[in-house]
């Protein structure tokens, strides 16, 4: 495969970057020799083909990581990927600590981006679970009983947003807690907005 053209707003990420520096150059090299086209998209080094996104490459506090958009695809025959948060439900991460860590996975980073591209070619898509498939909390739903409107407002909104809602009440370990943050949304949810909006 023929090496990809650096991208100059790559160039500037890593020029800019403070703690990943040098990992972040190796990770660019490697992806760059998978033929990939190098875009710059949320605010970090993208990796497409034929304007699909393939990966991603970012940094965090403790590590590093290449990002597969559709890792959930991959057969992930080296048990390293790794789910960034429990839901997400497409992407994978394989992390770094080091820059040892990157050289030594050269040849095996290299076989989970050809998957990946394979994956893309192939047209494969992830089975993403459906918002119904989500479990409306008893709060939410002694909500749409009180209010009138409410449940309609709520099933307005794009399965994006009722299934950030869904979630965030969800999480919380105590009735008393969902409850409070079910009142504390209920104007937004009649707005028809977002829980980040």
């Amino acid at each position: 495969m023929k090496k990809s053209k650096k991208n100059p707003k790559v160039d500037e990420f890593i020029g800019k970057s403070n703690k990943w520096k040098k990992e972040y150059g190796q990770l660019r090299s490697i992806v760059l020799d998978c033929g990939l086209t190098e875009e710059f998209k949320w605010m970090h080094p993208c990796y497409t083909l034929e304007n699909k996104n393939i990966l991603l490459i970012h940094g965090f506090k403790e590590y590093c990581a290449v990002l597969f958009h559709k890792g959930a695809l991959l057969k992930d025959s080296q048990g390293i990927l790794i789910q960034q948060t429990e839901n997400v439900q497409a992407a994978s991460q394989i992390r770094f600590t080091n820059m040892e860590g990157i050289i030594e996975m050269d040849a095996i980073l290299k076989e989970y981006i050809k998957e990946a591209i394979e994956v893309e070619q192939a047209g494969l898509e992830v089975n993403l679970k459906k918002h119904t498939e989500f479990i409306i909390p008893d709060e939410l739903q002694d909500k749409f009983e009180e209010i009138a409107g409410l449940k309609s407002a709520f099933e307005a909104l794009t399965p994006g947003r009722q299934r950030a809602y869904i979630l965030y009440f969800s999480e919380a370990k105590q009735s008393k807690t969902r409850t409070a943050r079910v009142e504390k949304y209920t104007k937004k949810i009649l707005d028809g907005k977002g829980l980040k909006d």
